[in-house]
């Protein structure tokens, strides 16, 4: 390993050096930096910093950007976590839930977990009636739902999406 190069891999199988991880974590915190700033701060030229990304993005590494929108601005100011149990866990069912809740505006995030529910939803409405009018008017209307359990957020103490890298 020639010197420079940390352990980490990227989809393609090839190394990320520590240039790779310091643009990865200023993108992740600064997505708006222009090129010029981005490479004076890793020590590159342009040319160089602006093909690394271009890799990475090619690569998968990285796969997009986007502005952070302060939900209560947009009428969303209420979140919820909602566990969803299915009646039946099957392939097909599976895929009618999916498909249905990705179709679903509210819903921020969808994860099929282990454990006594079957999916964890994060959904953002702008306030508890809207909330319940989501849950009756869509949650319950997606196919193979036996039962729902909500958590509805007081105050979020830590929220961000960056990546330890």
């Amino acid at each position: 390993m020639r010197s420079g190069v940390t352990s980490g891999e990227t989809r393609e199988g090839k190394l990320m050096d520590r240039f790779d991880r310091h643009i990865l974590n200023i993108l992740q915190k600064e997505g708006r930096i222009t090129n010029l700033d981005l490479a004076d701060r890793v020590g590159l030229s342009p040319t160089a910093t602006g093909e690394r990304v271009k890799r990475m993005t090619r690569e998968g590494l990285i796969t997009g950007f986007s502005a952070k929108i302060d939900p209560a601005k947009v009428s969303r100011g209420l979140l919820v976590f909602v566990e969803v149990a299915l009646e039946r866990t099957t392939a097909d069912i599976f895929d009618s839930f999916e498909s249905a809740v990705c179709r679903a505006p509210e819903v921020m995030e969808c994860h099929m977990i282990a454990g006594r529910s079957d999916y964890l939803l994060k959904a953002r409405v702008q306030h508890m009636s809207a909330y319940r009018r989501f849950l009756s008017e869509v949650l319950l209307s997606l196919p193979g739902i036996r039962e729902t359990h909500t958590y509805a957020v007081m105050q979020e103490v830590k929220s961000d999406n960056l990546l330890p890298i």
